[in-house]
């Protein structure tokens, strides 16, 4: 894991920041994305004064010719592609019947679309170089969560869909990982969409206690190091995954009542 060319799409903040410096502190070549160009800039800047060699590129993930540009821009910059994580992602947190179905539409395009538009034109090169394919989901990739219906399916399509592709390219020498973190500090339920398509503007958690995103970077670093399947960083994701498996019936009331705790809940 050094000298490869490694693409982060919403590297500009939170997990995405972190993956960049964390793969970058490595000794490998750093592609960050992102719709803000200033924030962009800002990181990029950041990541050269620690001496990491970056490359930032403008791009809306949910747009498959920006996806497209991306690539050519890596390609004409550092001309190969070993490692694509994709990392881009939005949250929402409002009961489906109240959510307006465009930011339902709005989530899947970032979270599923974006990582379908971004793998498709980074294959190529990932399998000349039998490198990496990285999907950050969540546990409720695992376990749908209530109020989170858009999230939640679009975190169990990407699932889906890097299960295929780790299906059909096994063969190729070509690794994917997905990993899910548990709840991490990060803007992502500061920016979630409300029901109707709002930011919702303030983490109902309390942050501090939450894994950080510098935490969850170096797991990842270590799990695309060492060629993993799939990475569950928490206890608590474990437990969420194991007996969402065997007694679902019962998770159902544990993971409604557990969210309906939450600061403001759509369900009070």
């Amino acid at each position: 894991m050094k000298n490869k060319v490694v693409v982060v799409t919403g590297g500009t903040s939170g997990i995405g920041r972190a993956l960049a410096y964390e793969f970058g502190h490595h000794q490998n070549k750093i592609v960050i994305t992102g719709r803000n160009e200033q924030k962009l800039e800002d990181t990029r800047q950041w990541l050269l004064n620690q001496s990491i060699d970056c490359l930032a590129v403008v791009a809306d993930v949910s747009k498959e010719q920006d996806n497209q540009k991306m690539v050519e821009k890596t390609l004409d910059h550092y001309g190969k592609i070993d490692v694509l994580i994709n990392n881009a992602g939005v949250s929402m947190r409002a009961l489906f019947a109240d959510l307006q179905l465009d930011v339902f539409r709005k989530v899947m395009d970032i979270n599923l679309m974006g990582t379908v538009y971004a793998t498709k034109y980074c294959l190529p090169q990932i399998i000349q170089n039998k490198g990496s394919i990285v999907g950050i989901s969540s546990i409720v990739g695992y376990r749908g969560t209530p109020a989170r219906s858009a999230y939640s399916a679009s975190k169990y399509a990407m699932q889906g869909f890097l299960e295929v592709l780790r299906t059909e390219v096994m063969k190729q020498g070509v690794h994917v990982l997905v990993a899910c973190p548990g709840f991490t500090a990060s803007n992502i339920r500061v920016s979630s969409y409300l029901a109707d398509g709002s930011a919702q503007g303030k983490s109902p958690r309390q942050e501090s206690k939450l894994m950080s995103a510098e935490t969850v970077a170096k797991k990842v670093y270590i799990g695309t190091k060492k060629r993993k399947r799939d990475l569950i960083m928490t206890t608590q994701g474990k437990m969420a995954v194991f007996f969402n498996k065997w007694i679902p019936g019962i998770m159902d009331k544990i993971v409604y009542n557990h969210m309906a705790k939450e600061a403001n809940s759509p369900f009070k």
